[in-house]
């Protein structure tokens, strides 16, 4: 049930009221007056005693607790301004306006459900929507939950590996492929006697060849020694010559 107190030509602008007026719109008394007696507006105190008055008029008139009030509507109304004249200068006057409005206060009573906080509200909401989805899924058949079909996938999986992993068939197809690998190697290995074998024909030739031309490497020889008895022949001539010249010297050695 709502309460309600105003006041007239209060002399205050409306726009100044209505800056108050804000802070407290929808909010609970109690917390409404504590805005106002921390507020350092001056249209503070007047709305003070305006909201004072609307919780005095619920209590006595309506018979509601001020602890489950809350202020529903407050709005702020221009009224009749004041004109008043000032002199200036060169003997001019300007208008001076005074302006005032009229406030008024509206109080409600909150339901139950909206006398919580917004938090306690959150909560009850929140116990009701998870109380609805398990009463809903007691209803519901159990169904296979979506680890439990992960978990029989890889299985399944892993038993479809398996025959492709160890065919029969593979298993032949590999010895027969190493078997002709090891009977090529064993004629490679008979084959190398056969060149150790070729080996000494071949030296033995070789040894022909050198007793071929040690023969011819003799003949040199033979003329380096028929050579020398001319090399004799050529020396003998000019000791004749030192012979001769020798006495030569002797005689005119003595004379």
């Amino acid at each position: 049930m709502e309460t309600k107190a105003s006041a007239r030509y209060i002399r205050i602008s409306a726009r100044k009221a209505r800056l108050v007026v804000d802070m407290i719109r929808g909010r609970d008394v109690a917390a409404a007056e504590q805005i106002l007696d921390f507020s350092d507006k001056g249209a503070a105190k007047v709305v003070g005693k305006i909201l004072r008055s609307a919780v005095a008029n619920a209590e006595n008139n309506n018979a509601l607790p001020a602890e489950g009030l809350y202020v529903s509507k407050v709005f702020v109304d221009e009224g009749p301004t004041l004109k008043r004249f000032r002199p200036r200068a060169m003997g001019r006057a300007t208008r001076i306006n005074k302006r005032t409005c009229h406030i008024t206060v509206i109080l409600d009573e909150r339901e139950p459900q909206k006398a919580a906080g917004r938090r306690a509200r959150r909560k009850a909401e929140r116990a009701e929507k998870a109380a609805a989805t398990e009463a809903a899924l007691e209803a519901q058949p159990e169904e296979p939950s979506e680890e439990d079909t992960l978990e029989e996938k890889p299985e399944m999986e892993e038993a479809a590996k398996k025959p492709a992993k160890k065919p029969a068939a593979k298993k032949p197809a590999k010895k027969p492929a190493k078997k002709p690998a090891a009977k090529a190697k064993k004629p490679a290995t008979e084959t190398k006697p056969k060149a150790q074998s070729e080996e000494p024909s071949d030296k033995a030739t070789s040894e022909k060849k050198a007793e071929i031309k040690k023969p011819a490497s003799k003949k040199p020889a033979k003329k380096a020694a028929a050579k020398k008895p001319a090399a004799k022949k050529a020396d003998k001539p000019k000791a004749d010559k030192d012979d001769k010249t020798a006495p030569e010297s002797k005689e005119k050695s003595e004379e």
